[in-house]
């Protein structure tokens, strides 16, 4: 199940400072979709925005044709996922308990979980290679565990669109590997869209269809990563000097950053 979202005009912020002005983005449906962009940028911020978790001040998030902000929160919950950064778990709460909560937007007041519901729990635990931790109390789990876990949720919703906010932050190179390569996965195989914020550029090159890159809050520019990574916007946007040469394997950009822009390099402690 796929959904179309596209941003018209949008304004956000905090406390009545917006970080985004007039912002306009159509998410490439059935892709990877990452922002980048230097921190303090603002793209969490537009992440949040789309996925309704912040209301704008100006603007419309259409999901579908109809204003995101102004559909009931279950028919919302039904067509995305949200995965915010640093989520928390109550605890002793099970991998189980986590991805039930997963079809609650399915559900009515009075209602438990039904045997459909719970074949799609099993569909999503398995997805992700979780089932065998399904009994697994959270926080017992690696860090890697545990984002799988979210994801488990996530799938459990059967939204056709995901976003992730920062899905690999405090994971080791394996583990990061890991998850992306599940969202991966994911996205070819049960065509899920997916939407996130990365830090990691060549992580974001080597698993994303197409590249949006934010720079004090306005959309400096998009498409994919051959037509995105370019020496010239690594110096404009993150401030460095860099080579951008093909990977050996993947045949995608790689970003070699040397030094900071302005300043000049210093290759071993004498010129200091």
């Amino acid at each position: 199940m796929q959904s179309d979202m596209t941003a018209k005009n949008l304004t956000a912020g905090y406390n009545g400072n917006p970080v985004f002005q007039n912002f306009e983005l159509k998410i490439p449906s059935g892709k990877i979709t990452t922002l980048i962009g230097a921190n303090g940028s603002g793209k969490s911020t537009i992440l949040k925005t789309l996925a309704r978790l912040l209301t704008p001040s100006e603007g419309v998030v259409y999901l579908d044709g109809e204003s995101i902000h102004r559909m009931p929160t279950k028919a919302v919950a039904q067509k995305l996922a949200m995965l915010p950064q640093g989520a928390q778990t109550p605890a002793g709460i099970t991998v189980r308990d986590l991805a039930e909560y997963g079809r609650y937007p399915y559900r009515t007041r009075l209602s438990g979980l039904t045997a459909k519901d719970d074949e799609i729990v099993r569909w999503a635990l398995e997805s992700t290679n979780m089932l065998a931790l399904a009994d697994r109390e959270i926080d017992q789990l690696s860090g890697g565990q545990r984002q799988r876990a979210w994801i488990a949720m996530a799938l459990a919703q059967k939204t056709g669109i995901l976003f992730l906010d920062e899905p690999t932050t405090y994971l080791d190179i394996s583990h990061q590997l890991e998850i992306l390569q599940l969202l991966r996965r994911l996205n070819v195989q049960q065509n899920v869209t997916v939407v996130m914020v990365l830090h990691d550029l060549n992580h974001a090159i080597m698993f994303s269809d197409y590249l949006v890159t934010i720079k004090d809050g306005k959309k400096y520019l998009e498409g994919t990563p051959e037509e995105v990574i370019t020496p010239h916007m690594l110096r404009e946007v993150f401030d460095v000097e860099a080579e951008v040469v093909r990977h050996p394997v993947l045949r995608v950009p790689v970003c070699l950053p040397y030094g900071v822009r302005g300043q000049p390099f210093v290759k071993n402690m004498k010129e200091v």
